[in-house]
C-alpha cells in the first residue's frame, strides 16, 4: 500500500451500508490528518531551508567581494565592491564616506544577520514542540532579510545608474552584484516557502481540533 493510500481520510460511510453499520460508523474516531501532512510540510520547510543557505551563502560573497561595478578610469580597466576599489590590479579601501555606499552596506549586512537567524530558527521547528511558532517566525525573517538586501541593492542600482554612469566610462555592473540579486531572489524564496509550511501546519492542526 503506497503513502498516498495510507494517508487517504474517510469522508463517508461506505455504499450501501445498513443502519447499524452507520450508527457503528458514526461512533469511529475521526482519523489524525497530521501525520499525512507531515511529509507536505517538512518538504516545504526543507525547500526553504536550502534557498536559505544558499541565499546567505550568495549574500556574502557579494557583499565581501569588489566586482559591484566594472568601469575603465584612464584608460585602465578597474573595478569596485562595496569596500575596495581597484585600478591597474591595486585595491584600495575606499576612504570616502558616501551615504549612499553606508547605507548599501549596512542594508547587505543587516540582510546577512538576518537570514543567519532565520536559518537557526528554521532548524529548530523539526525539533521543537512550538513548531508553528518558530515556522512562521523563520518565514517572517527571512523575508525580512530578503527585503533588507533589496533595499540595499535597489540604492546602489539608482546611484550608480544617476552617477557613476556619468562619470566614468564604459561600465557595467559585474559579478558580484548579480549574485547580490540572485541571493535576494533565492532568500525571499526561503521566506515564502517556510510561510506556506506554516499555513499547511495551521489548516491541518486546526482540522484536528475541529475533528476530536
Amino acid at each position: 500500500m503506497t503513502h498516498e493510500q495510507d494517508c487517504e481520510l474517510p469522508i463517508g460511510p461506505p455504499a450501501g451500508s445498513s443502519h447499524s453499520s452507520l450508527r457503528l460508523w458514526r461512533t469511529l474516531p475521526v482519523p489524525d490528518p497530521r501525520p499525512c501532512a507531515l511529509p507536505v510540510m517538512h518538504s516545504l520547510m526543507g525547500g526553504g531551508l536550502l534557498c536559505a543557505v544558499s541565499g546567505l551563502v550568495l549574500l556574502i560573497v557579494a557583499t565581501a567581494t569588489d566586482f559591484w561595478m566594472q568601469y575603465r578610469y584612464s584608460g585602465n580597466l578597474s573595478h569596485q565592491g562595496l569596500w575596495r576599489y581597484c585600478v591597474g590590479g591595486k585595491c584600495h579601501v575606499h576612504t570616502i564616506t558616501i551615504a549612499f555606499w553606508d547605507a548599501t552596506r549596512a542594508f547587505m549586512l543587516l540582510s546577512i544577520l538576518s537570514c543567519f537567524a532565520g536559518i537557526i530558527l528554521g532548524l529548530t521547528t523539526f525539533s521543537s514542540s512550538a513548531r508553528l511558532t518558530r515556522t512562521r517566525m523563520a518565514g517572517i525573517t527571512l523575508l525580512i532579510a530578503g527585503l533588507l538586501a533589496l533595499l540595499g541593492l535597489s540604492i546602489y542600482t539608482g546611484v550608480t545608474v544617476n552617477v557613476f554612469a556619468k562619470r566614468y566610462e564604459d561600465w557595467r555592473f559585474s559579478w558580484s552584484y548579480i549574485l547580490g540579486w540572485v541571493g535576494v531572489i533565492l532568500t525571499i524564496s526561503a521566506g515564502v516557502f517556510h510561510i506556506f509550511a506554516f499555513s499547511k501546519d495551521s489548516s491541518v492542526d486546526s482540522s484536528a481540533v475541529a475533528s476530536s
